[in-house]
Order: structure tokens, then C-alpha cells, then sequence
């Protein structure tokens, strides 16, 4: 409630939050917007492999050329412009207060999150992907270098979080939570080719638009529901379902009715899930009242006296009273990120932040695949990402979508079939996979405890 005065102090006091931003695409260039509009903060300097496409995503959003023509990091932290490097490792200045990791790739975020600790900076991860991949293992390690990591506040896992929290913190018990999206079950055989018809957009339209059709079928093929959803869970002890989301078609008048346990006539196998609704009826018909670009959660009144406090104040429940809904229509991404910058800089705090390993992202065959093929990844023509529990992931050694980019398949998988590490080559030297082994092995103990 008091991040803008705290913000204003530091303003005030000539000593912004200093910040390093690694990855200048849509959702580092979101940010990047609202900074310079921001008190007391300070993009010192930022990361990007293209700079020219960075310089270019800057006069787009309508930054100055002079704003980031600092000749070096330790010009533009005393001239308050701000530095563009190629390379990420030299914002690991302890100068810098915040690292935003915004480059989408799990390993390449792994890596970038594990040198800012080490430099003692705070990371706010928009890469949901590194986040399912290993955060339960980041943020033990965050602890350790008594720093703070964090989910992106304006990305749909935190903003899920913090409701969830709001709720739990009245004394409510969550029965549901998640987000809306546009989804039907051919979706999950999407490609990049495909993707812009699902869409409406022919590739021409697409390619003006600046729009990477994988990051885009991704969202599609439900891929990026399962990695939020997981992170949701990771983060919050909600449960992931068994074998997949659902994406039951809902609209937000139906949320109490529809995430209800199934004993009482709702879908949920249970309470305290995860779950993503579809704003498409399955027979392409737009759902009433969808939340696509929302988030939800649904919550119990476990007393008479609770359920009348719902009735006498309007509160949207099912036909029984005793579940009711709130949720928050559109995200702004990452127009909201300097909440995440401003909480983690200044009280400590995280937006989120995963708290133990109960979610994962298996990646499923789209089409029979052959030995010898190599994976495209998240988003591509050759794997979805399904959200399950992370006992199954480590009982059945499924292998993470984050490290299905680039490896070799030795063995033949079936169609909807889902994948095996055992069924690849990984290459065992990288960060990812080491810390990825590590929390598998973690997690072996606590299955055999339960």
C-alpha cells in the first residue's frame, strides 16, 4: 500500500532504485515504458543480444536517444541515463539493485539468476519458464545470498498470487484459482505455421506486427497456461491436476458454480487446485462473460453466518452460496512490473516467489516423433506442455518443456505420448540441467516420506 511513498522518498533523497533489465523484447520494452515515468527508479543499464533491436524497441516506446546513450555503467549511474551492453554478465554490479530477467529462455534465466545472486542483486523473473524449471531451487539459493527473487507482478502467476494470499489472509480457504485463456483442444497440435489462422491474422499481418509466432503458439497450445499454472502451484500450495488442465469453457458468472468440487457439482476433483478457463465454448461459440485476459479465485464460506455476509453484499457465488468468486478482468503485463521492483527493493519483499516444488510442465508429443529428431521447444512444431504434480514428473522421469529446446531423441514417441529425459540426450554440463537434477533429487526423500 505505500510502495509510490517509499518510491518518492528515494526519488527525493537522489538515490533511485537502480535497476539492470536483461532482454528488451515486449515485455522488458512494457516496462522500460513506465520507468521513465516511475520516481525512484533508475534503468541503469540494459542487457540485449541485438542491441539495434533493443535501440529499436526504445524509440517505439518513446524513449530519447540521449535516455540510453551512457558510453558505460559507470557513466550512466552518475548521469542517471542509462548503459546497452551485449553482454548480461556486466550488469552484475552490485550497484545495481535489481536484475528483471526478461529473456523467455530457461537456461540462459537459470544462469543470469544464479550471477545476480552471486553479485548480491534481487531478481524479479518474468521467465515463468526458468521459474517452473528450477525456482523452487532459486529461491533457496536467493535465501542463502540474502537476496530476494520474485514473480513479475502484471504477469498472471503473481497477480493469481497475490489474490490467493488477500483471500487466505482474510481466513477463507481457496478452492480454485488461475486465469482465462482462449483455448480448444485442437490447440495442442498448433505450429508456428499454423498459429496465425487459430489467431485470425494471415503471416503478413503478423510479421508487421513484430509478433514471434512460436512465443505466440506457446500461448496457444496451452504450453504457457501449464508453466503458469505450475508456477501458481509451486508458489502458493495449490494443487496441479493429475494429467493436464482442463480449460473448462466458464465465464466469470459461472467461476463459483463450475470450480466447485465435483461431489457437490462442480469439476474439480478436489479442493485446492489449479485450474485455466476458456473464454471458446468447445464448439467455437464465445463463451459469456469470459476472463481471457483475466485471472480468478474461487474461495468457501464455511460458516451460515459468512454465506449470509456473501448474500447481503452481492457477492457472485453458486446456487448454494457457500462458493464464491472474485476476479480481476485484464492484466496490464509488463506495465506493472515496477510493483516487483519496487517490493523487492525496498520492503524485501517478493510478488510471488515459489515455495516448494508441487508443479511441472511435461513435455507431449504433438505428432509421432523419431529417433534421432531434435526438439524445437516450447511453443514449436513437436511439444506441448501438460501441468502435472512434480511427483509424477520425478516417479515417471518426465522431461521438463524447458529442456525440451535443441536435444536429440533416441527413441520413437507416440502422438500425445508424453516425453522421457531417457528419451533424449542432455547435455549434463549445462546450469539447467545440473540444478534440475539437484531438485529431483531433493524431492525423492519427501515422496518417500508421504
Amino acid at each position: 500500500m505505500n510502495l509510490h511513498r517509499l518510491l518518492s522518498a528515494r526519488a527525493a533523497q537522489g538515490k533511485p532504485v537502480t535497476v539492470g533489465v536483461i532482454g528488451a523484447g515486449k515485455f522488458g520494452a512494457m516496462f522500460l515504458a513506465m520507468a521513465a515515468r516511475s520516481p525512484g527508479i533508475h534503468v541503469a543499464a540494459i542487457a540485449d543480444l541485438s542491441p539495434a533491436r533493443a535501440r529499436e524497441n526504445l524509440s517505439r516506446i518513446g524513449w530519447e536517444a540521449e535516455r540510453s546513450a551512457a558510453p558505460s555503467l559507470d557513466a550512466a549511474l552518475t548521469s542517471g541515463a542509462t548503459w546497452l551492453t551485449e553482454d548480461a554478465a556486466r550488469l552484475n554490479d552490485p550497484r545495481i539493485e535489481v536484475i528483471i530477467e526478461s529473456t523467455g529462455h530457461p537456461a540462459a534465466g537459470i544462469a543470469h539468476a544464479l550471477a545476480a545472486f552471486a553479485a548480491g542483486q534481487h531478481v524479479v523473473m518474468v521467465n515463468v519458464e526458468a521459474d517452473v524449471l528450477a525456482g523452487p531451487l532459486l529461491a533457496r539459493r536467493a535465501e542463502q545470498a540474502g537476496v530476494v527473487v520474485s514473480m513479475a507482478y502484471g504477469d498472471q502467476p503473481a497477480l493469481v498470487c497475490e489474490m490467493v494470499d488477500t483471500i487466505r489472509a482474510m481466513g477463507l480457504p481457496v478452492v480454485a484459482a488461475g486465469k482465462g485463456t482462449k483455448y480448444l483442444p485442437a490447440y495442442h497440435e498448433s505450429t508456428p505455421e499454423t498459429v496465425w489462422g487459430f489467431y485470425g491474422l494471415t503471416p503478413e499481418q503478423a510479421a508487421a506486427g513484430g509478433m514471434n509466432p512460436q512465443m505466440f503458439n506457446s500461448f496457444l497450445d496451452g504450453t504457457k497456461s501449464a508453466i503458469e499454472m505450475a508456477a501458481i502451484a509451486n508458489a502458493t500450495g495449490l494443487e496441479p491436476p493429475e494429467d493436464g488442465l482442463m480449460f473448462p469453457p466458464c465465464g466469470v458468472q459461472d467461476l463459483a458454480h463450475v470450480l466447485r468440487p465435483a461431489p457437490e457439482g462442480g469439476l474439480l476433483p478436489r479442493k485446492g487446485m489449479v485450474e485455466v478457463i476458456s473464454s471458446l465454448e468447445r464448439d467455437q461459440r464465445p463463451v459469456v462473460g469470459d476472463l481471457r485476459w483475466g485471472v480468478y479465485a474461487v474461495f468457501e464460506g464455511e460458516t451460515d453466518y459468512i454465506r449470509r455476509c456473501f448474500s447481503e453484499y452481492g457477492v457472485k457465488t453458486d446456487g448454494t452460496g457457500r462458493y464464491a468468486a472474485l476476479w480481476r478482468p485484464y492484466h496490464l503485463i509488463g506495465l506493472e512490473l515496477g510493483v516487483s521492483v519496487a517490493s523487492v527493493a525496498l520492503r524485501r519483499e517478493p510478488t510471488g516467489c515459489a515455495a516448494a516444488w508441487r508443479g511441472d510442465v511435461a513435455a507431449t508429443a504433438k505428432r509421432d516423433l523419431a529417433p534421432g529428431e531434435v526438439l524445437d521447444g516450447e511453443g514449436g512444431a513437436m511439444v506441448w506442455g501438460k501441468c502435472i504434480p512434480a511427483s509424477r514428473a520425478v516417479a515417471q522421469d518426465t522431461l521438463p518443456i524447458g529442456l525440451a529446446h535443441g536435444v536429440r531423441l533416441t527413441r520413437a514417441v507416440r502422438r500425445g505420448e508424453v516425453l522421457r529425459k531417457s528419451d533424449v540426450v542432455l547435455d549434463e554440463t549445462l546450469a539447467a540441467v545440473r540444478l534440475r537434477r539437484e531438485m529431483e533429487a531433493a524431492h525423492r526423500p519427501l515422496m518417500a516420506a508421504q
